[in-house]
């Protein structure tokens, strides 16, 4: 029995001195934790990312262990090929798939992450595609075992502001159209009013060879209200735009000597962070009984709806079509003029103006040269380094060859003036000069601002520049010359500047004018 016991604790010691050393040969060995026989692999679900963003997958181990000496592949749900292999403690690029080449590392699941050392197999994808979308798995593997969890990764696309057009049509109704693209998924479309939602007469969706999606949607309004139309994605903020609506202008009446004819007709083009309008006026001098001057009035109306809506050029299009312009000389006792660069006169002191801090014509100008044909473009800079930006001004164009110095008189454009305003008691917002007046929203005021004309097509389109997007649009026939148009407005320290293509665009505007 004594030898027994002997012989048992003689086994037992030797095992318990060789437990010993193993697990001090194991500390010493490295700091990381050793890998289990078995664990678990962890993932997040979903995640979302921006196209073009860098994204990671997160997958890590349970319980956290060191991964440096493990195997980790990631694979896309339905390829035999992984798209990324780690092994002997390196990445292998041999049989990864071309559309990935360069965009994959490890990243970090979170802030408080220890890395690879931690277990922490988290996979980063670099530039995102649209084509990247999908179901991924993360397979990690040992001597001893492995385990596998699915990421889903959900690609989105943020597009274009809204685009809203209006057509009015018979009992006091309004056709407003809504247009944006560039969206991924398919956006949601919402419209209302300042009292409710509204449900849309129709709703389309196209799919250009990007993969990008593009909504229309259009409905029935009555006229004198506001109506606005937002387009986004879930979870995510959405873009919209605001239309105002009122009533069409009437035929006035003449004396009985004589009889306006062939009344109004008009179509909106309207964008809003970019929203555009069209418009078009047709009026005609006759002596008309009055039963034909409101036959020849539904006919052009007719005419004129049937033309539709055009689309806005893009700004690297109208480029192409710059003009040098000059400012008229002939000299306004309410502006100072040097070269390309004009001011009003309060800066100095003149003031105060015969028609108060209103801005009307008596500080507007035309520029040469004129066109009667053809397509053109300029820049008008709206500020001045120490002076800031400007936040009163006008630019567009007229058919007027002598601007009118009442104090009364009003530019729209069914007197020959179609123009963008901005005035600091509307910051957050610029207008057109149609009638009805259409306010847009400003999503970025801009300090250049780039004006394109398309004579033959009726097209007036205002840019920003600085952001190469659209502000608005509208359309008119045109007939005659017209004659680009400018006001400074009044009490800004800032100058306005025609920019010359010659130039290197700096602003000259830091001169002494």
């Amino acid at each position: 029995m004594k030898d027994s016991f002997a012989l048992d604790f003689s086994t037992m010691g030797s095992l318990v001195v060789r437990t010993c050393l193993m697990a001090a040969l194991g500390a010493s060995l490295c700091g990381a934790p050793p890998v289990s026989d078995n664990f678990l692999v962890l993932v997040k679900s979903s995640v979302s990312v921006r196209r073009g963003h860098t994204v990671t997958l997160p997958c890590w181990l349970s319980p956290p262990q060191s991964a440096e000496s493990l195997e980790v592949q990631w694979y896309r749900v339905g390829r035999d090929s992984p798209i990324a292999l780690y092994r002997d403690k390196k990445f292998e690029y041999g049989s990864q798939e071309p559309s990935y080449a360069g965009r994959l590392s490890f990243g970090l699941k979170d802030a408080a992450s220890g890395g690879l050392a931690a277990g922490d197999v988290s996979l980063q994808l670099a530039n995102v595609t649209l084509e990247d979308a999908g179901l991924y798995t993360c397979y990690v593997s040992s001597d001893q075992g492995h385990d596998k969890g699915d990421v889903t990764l959900a690609v989105t696309e943020t597009g274009s502001p809204p685009l809203l057009s209006a057509v009015w049509k018979e009992n006091n109704m309004v056709n407003v159209s809504c247009e944006s693209g560039g969206w991924y998924p398919e956006p949601t479309v919402l419209w209302s009013n300042q009292k409710q939602a509204l449900t849309a007469s129709s709703l389309k969706f196209s799919q250009d060879s990007s993969g990008l999606w593009s909504v229309h949607s259009w409905l029935l309004v009555s006229n004198s209200t506001e109506v606005s139309c937002s387009v986004g994605l879930s979870g995510e903020e959405a873009k919209e735009a605001r239309l105002r609506l009122n009533s069409p202008p009437q035929p006035s009446k003449q004396d009985s000597g004589s009889s306006w004819a062939g009344w109004l007709a008009f179509a909106l083009l309207l964008i809003a962070t970019l929203a555009a309008l069209g418009y078009l006026f047709f009026k005609k001098r006759g002596k008309l009984k009055k039963g034909k001057a409101e036959s020849d009035h539904a006919e052009e109306t007719r005419k004129l709806l049937s033309k539709g809506v055009i689309e806005p050029t893009d700004l690297s299009t109208a480029k192409k079509h710059y003009v040098n312009v000059t400012l008229d000389q002939k000299g306004n006792r309410y502006l100072k003029i040097k070269g390309h660069i004009l001011r009003d006169i309060l800066r100095d002191g003149d003031g105060p103006f015969p028609d108060g801090q209103k801005v009307t014509c008596l500080t507007a100008v035309k520029g040469t040269p004129g066109f009667s044909s053809g397509q053109h473009y300029w820049e008008v800079y709206m500020g001045k380094n120490k002076a800031g930006l400007k936040r009163s001004w006008w630019v567009g164009v007229t058919s007027a060859t002598v601007i009118p110095q009442e104090r009364d008189f009003t530019p729209t454009a069914s007197n020959g003036f179609w123009f963008l305003s901005s005035s600091p008691d509307t910051a957050g917002q610029f207008q057109l000069s149609t009638e009805p007046r259409v306010l847009l929203p400003v999503y970025s005021r801009p300090w250049t601002v780039g004006v394109y004309v398309n004579y033959d097509s009726g097209e007036l389109s205002f840019y920003n520049v600085e952001e190469n997007s659209l502000i608005g649009s509208l359309t008119a026939t045109f007939t005659g010359e017209v004659f680009p148009f400018f006001n400074p407005g009044k009490g800004d320290a800032a100058p306005m500047e025609i920019l010359q293509e010659s130039s290197d665009r700096v602003n000259s505007a830091d001169s002494t004018a």
